[in-house]
């Protein structure tokens, strides 16, 4: 038996690594094909900001809500929920593009609050993703 030829033969190495490649290669292509394929990545960059807002009630059926602190929002990506009557989209109530800190618009309610939850709503650009950025429910009277 030579023992030390068992110990200094390498003919298999070489075929083992290239197939170990070959493998990890395919494996690497099909991820990147896949994603591209299922569009996995069409949500990235529309995550929803981060926002804080101020909901004032008043007996006149209205609510002021201010924009407290948090990123700037766009305006026309902004809108109320739960209000009865009247435009709901933040562009059309304070006339800008941005909705940033110390910002208010005030909305005007038909009816009696009653304990209606009033949402601040962000929805993104495609349409396709939106999030509650801010809610409260309102005073009964």
């Amino acid at each position: 038996m030579k023992l030390k030829q068992l110990f200094t033969d390498d003919s298999a190495v070489s075929p083992v690594i290239g197939v170990i490649l070959m493998v990890a290669i395919t494996v690497i292509l099909a991820a990147v094909i896949g994603t591209f394929v299922l569009n996995l990545g069409q949500g990235i960059g529309q995550s929803a900001p981060q926002a804080s807002f101020n909901f004032d009630y008043n007996t006149d059926y209205n609510v002021t809500i201010t924009h407290e602190t948090g990123d700037s929002v766009d305006a026309a990506r902004l809108n109320t929920t739960g209000i009865v009557s009247g435009p709901t989209n933040w562009e059309d109530k304070i006339g800008d593009t941005t909705v940033s800190a110390g910002v208010s618009a005030e909305f005007n309610n038909s009816e009696t609050w009653e304990g209606e939850t009033v949402r601040v709503v962000w929805q993104s650009e495609n349409g396709e993703n939106s999030a509650t950025l801010s809610q409260s429910t309102a005073p009964t009277v």
